[in-house]
């Protein structure tokens, strides 16, 4: 009986067992079917609230160029190249410079200005059209005859023959008609062949084809539009030498994408992309960048100029869609970087006197940015009178000294004590010798020193707390500088940065920090 009932029992665990296995099996498809809809359903989800990041530069609308007719062919061809490698659509207007100046101040639209003379960027400037320019290209006016030159026509004096038809670029619309006017006034013969000019026309290219059809004899126009015409022949006239055009392209302070145009015209600009197109044409082409979508390059700094520069170098990046390595560090500290083979792009001194030791690293000689008063920080009240840097040679202080091997104000603390006979009582008072001046001046905040040495710029944030003692004299003003890296990969991009700190948002920053400014004057192209 006891037999029959464990039997019993057995097979009714082993159906349950086999039902709830069945039941299993029966459930494991549905979960596994609800689960693959939830990640499916999330995934939707995703890729409905999800905006990919597009990379630094991209555009969102095409860009609009306004391009002279002169230097059509290079940058018709660039624009082509570029809209097909990264898919932005590039609209040119051509005309004559003048009329496209005249467009672009009226409309107060468009991204980029590409006039066939620098003159007409100056004028762009001064109606405050225009922001950062990039070099590209130089051509120069020739006269142009049909091929063989059939009436013999070497000089301007020919050009006033009877038989002769000549027609002109319109002088008050194009570079080229500008040029040749300037230069033809100088010497005498304008006001002769302007009466003797058949035709004026809006453009350099309008010219070219009247010659190449034959309805005119000879007129003035670009060597490098002459070389994209066989039927012409460029004629050099010694009058003409001078008119030279320098061609840049700018970003219009109309812009809503100025990223965008940048990057553009970096590419335009660059010494293996845009330019080659520009020698192809028969330009001759500026000394570019090298191209990269991002480009990087590396500032070595003195960490005194740190609070004037971060906010300008933050904003540089990014409108210009380029990231930038900043070494901030003590001047003596920098240089030995560079002398054990650190190859910034571009250098911003604590003092004018640490360019020397690198000078052959550098393009072309500083340029002054601003300036910083050497004084001595005490505790509030100045309990120890302390008046002058001798005395910082009494008995009994805790002075606390920048160090002259590793920092630019070290080693001009040490030159002004030095000059005064001081160097050795006063560092029988040093206690404390930094890399920087700001750890000086945290010392003398919680009380470890009783003076110090500093920039007046290291005292901004300080002078309700502590006192300044004023020094003059000889070597009592520190110069910053800044420089472009010779081997740079990026001068162009470098000397941008220049001018976005010598700007006058910078200014205000620089004078904010306590500096005196100097930013203004000098060359600022690498």
């Amino acid at each position: 009986m006891k037999r029959s009932r464990l039997r019993a029992f057995n097979r009714h665990q082993a159906r349950a067992r086999f039902n709830a296995s069945s039941a299993s099996a029966r459930i494991a498809p549905a979960l596994a079917l609800l689960l693959g809809s939830v990640v499916v359903l999330a995934a939707l989800v995703l890729l409905l609230v999800w905006k990919p990041q597009p990379p630094p530069g991209s555009a969102k609308e095409p860009l609009t160029v306004y391009c002279a007719a002169g230097i059509k062919a290079p940058v018709e061809a660039v624009a082509r190249e570029y809209e097909k490698a990264f898919g932005v659509p590039v609209r040119l207007q051509f005309g004559g410079s003048q009329t496209l100046l005249a467009n672009a101040e009226v409309a107060r639209l468009g991204d980029l200005f590409l006039p066939a003379d620098d003159s007409y960027l100056e004028l762009a400037r001064a109606k405050k059209l225009v922001a950062e320019t990039l070099p590209l290209a130089r051509m120069t006016a020739v006269l142009a005859v049909k091929k063989g030159n059939p009436k013999k026509l070497r000089s301007v004096d020919d050009l006033l023959r009877a038989d002769v038809k000549l027609a002109q670029a319109n002088p008050d619309a194009a570079a080229i008609g500008k040029l040749v006017r300037e230069a033809l006034q100088q010497t005498g013969q304008w006001d002769a062949l302007q009466k003797r000019t058949a035709v004026f026309k809006p453009t350099v290219n309008d010219v070219a084809n009247d010659i190449k059809l034959g309805t005119v004899d000879a007129g003035f126009i670009w060597d490098a539009v002459a070389a994209q015409y066989p039927e012409l022949e460029p004629v050099r006239v010694p009058a003409l030498e001078k008119a030279e055009a320098h061609i840049s392209v700018a970003v219009l302070r109309s812009c809503p994408q100025p990223a965008a145009a940048l990057r553009f015209a970096r590419y335009l600009g660059a010494r293996d992309k845009g330019l080659p197109e520009f020698a192809r044409q028969h330009f001759t082409p500026a000394d570019g960048d090298v191209w990269a979508e991002t480009p990087e390059m590396v500032l070595y700094s003195g960490a005194m100029n740190r609070v004037a520069v971060e906010e300008t170098l933050k904003r540089f990046q990014e409108r210009e869609g380029v990231r930038i390595t900043t070494v901030f560090n003590g001047c003596g500290i920098l240089v030995g970087q560079m002398k054990a083979g650190g190859r910034p792009d571009a250098y911003l001194t604590c003092d004018q006197s640490f360019v020397p030791p690198v000078a052959d690293l550098f393009a072309a000689a500083p340029v002054e940015m601003s300036a910083s008063d050497i004084v001595i920080l005490v505790p509030k009240g100045n309990p120890k009178a302390i008046a002058a840097l001798s005395d910082l040679a009494k008995p009994g202080l805790k002075i606390g000294l920048a160090n002259p091997e590793q920092s630019t104000l070290g080693a001009l603390t040490k030159r002004l004590l030095e000059q005064g006979g001081l160097l050795d009582a006063v560092m029988k008072n040093v206690v404390a010798q930094t890399p920087t001046a700001d750890m000086l001046v945290n010392q003398i905040r919680t009380g470890s020193l009783d003076a110090t040495v500093v920039y007046v710029s290291n005292t901004m944030k300080v002078r309700d707390h502590l006192d300044i003692v004023a020094l003059s004299g000889p070597g009592t003003t520190a110069v910053q500088t800044f420089s472009v890296g010779k081997n740079s990969q990026h001068k162009q991009l470098a000397g941008r940065l220049l001018e976005a700190l010598r700007s006058e948002e910078s200014r205000g920053r620089y004078q904010a920090a306590g500096f005196q400014w100097r930013g203004q004057g000098g060359s600022a192209k690498p």
